[in-house]
């Protein structure tokens, strides 16, 4: 062990100590009950058995971004290392191993003699690199991204990037702009190979019936969106009496507090929850249940997307775009700014403008995905023996 890693280990120890009062406390929160006791303390969470190539992969949708190249390893042995619950759902479809990733210092007692790790996006554990490589596996930056809000931080930190990149063989990053920030993080190896989720097959799971009139689907909405959208669509229903408003909360914890928020907000609406009905007959029905969001894009003529009136970053504008939904977000994308390159006739608005853009869309074309990806480079590199010499 390098003194470097030696150091690192102690002090994430250190840091776990510190915080294991407020982590027990998380550990109790429906949210957090399975990835908590696994990845903080190891519970149910023993080591990959023997396998070929090791994904890791943060949450829902860096999971089901994977779903082509995992069909296109059959054969191989796959396991799948993740953050979150959603995450872990996502990956137990595949045919695969799916764990929770350890806390760092555990990986040391956890990670045995992988050969191929496959990290996707920007999940840069300092440990999850640098034990891999002394324990002899390939390790490959997938999806690779670093935002505009990031970088500076990261370039602050630049001696520690440069120490984590230098144990990373390859870095197949999303756009020139990520290259470019790598680059000047000290990596090396890096190439452009575009998003993996340009890949993703976008399917409805199940055929529902459109009600009559505009059908609004307000997809994976957070914290203090809700209300503006609900607001805007109360000024809309003004100018369209007949619309009507679907949301979909995209934290399955905070279903019963949307539904009291709603029932404040317009008592004088018909309400519904989707868990009660299963149907849409009422000016606004809350989807309180997990896997019907590209279900209800199919039938829906807008897509007000959520994670972008607030600080989060925007989410994955690919799946309304492919049903064809006009598409209306917030301004906040930083996270998926690249999907959005490739996605025509998107309206950003403030929450405030939303009833607004609802009128526009009315005369909009719907939106549209204008691009595609090639996944044999990826494919190449996943199959690639030759060893790169890392620093």
């Amino acid at each position: 062990m390098k003194v470097f890693d030696t150091l690192y280990t102690f002090l994430a120890v250190i840091l776990f100590v510190v915080t294991l009062p407020f982590i027990i406390f998380l550990s109790f929160k429906k949210k957090y009950r399975s990835s908590i006791p696994s990845r903080f303390f190891l519970w149910n969470n023993p080591s990959f058995e023997e396998h070929t190539i090791w994904f890791h992969v943060c949450s829902l949708g860096e999971a089901r971004a994977i779903a082509p190249i995992v069909e296109r390893l059959d054969g191989f042995k796959i396991a799948i290392s993740v953050i979150t619950h959603t995450g872990y759902e996502a990956a137990s479809k595949y045919k695969a191993q799916v764990r929770y990733l350890p806390f760092e210092p555990w990986l040391w007692f956890w990670i045995r003699r992988p050969k191929t790790v496959v990290i996707l996006e920007a999940e840069f554990w300092y440990l999850l690199f640098s034990i891999c490589t002394l324990r002899g596996a390939r390790v490959i930056a997938l999806n690779a991204r670093i935002s505009d809000r990031s970088f500076p931080k990261y370039y602050k930190m630049k001696w520690f990037y440069r120490k984590l990149f230098d144990r990373c063989e390859k870095i197949l990053c999303q756009s020139s702009e990520d290259m470019a920030r790598f680059i000047a993080l000290g990596a090396h190896n890096v190439e452009v190979v575009g998003n993996i989720k340009l890949a993703q097959k976008i399917e409805a799971t199940k055929t529902y019936p459109k009600p009559d009139g505009v059908l609004i689907v307000a997809g994976s909405t957070h914290e203090g969106e809700e209300e503006g959208i609900i607001r805007g669509f109360m000024d809309y229903r003004t100018h369209n009496p007949r619309a009507k408003l679907l949301i979909v909360p995209r934290h399955p914890e905070r279903f019963t507090k949307v539904a009291e928020l709603i029932r404040r907000l317009v008592p004088q609406m018909s309400i519904s929850r989707w868990s009660q009905t299963q149907t849409i007959d009422t000016d606004i029905t809350l989807i309180d249940a997990m896997g019907e969001l590209n279900n209800l894009y199919a039938i829906s003529d807008i897509a007000i997307l959520g994670g972008a009136f607030s600080p989060i970053g925007g989410h994955n504008p690919l799946e309304p775009a492919h049903f064809g939904c006009k598409i209306i977000t917030g301004k906040q994308i930083f996270l998926q700014r690249e999907l959005f390159k490739y996605v025509s006739h998107v309206q950003f608005v403030e929450l405030d403008g939303i009833s607004e853009a609802l009128r526009s869309a009315e005369t909009l074309p719907p939106s549209q995905v204008n691009a595609t990806i090639d996944l044999d480079r990826v494919m190449e590199c996943l199959h690639e023996t030759d060893r790169v010499e890392v620093r």
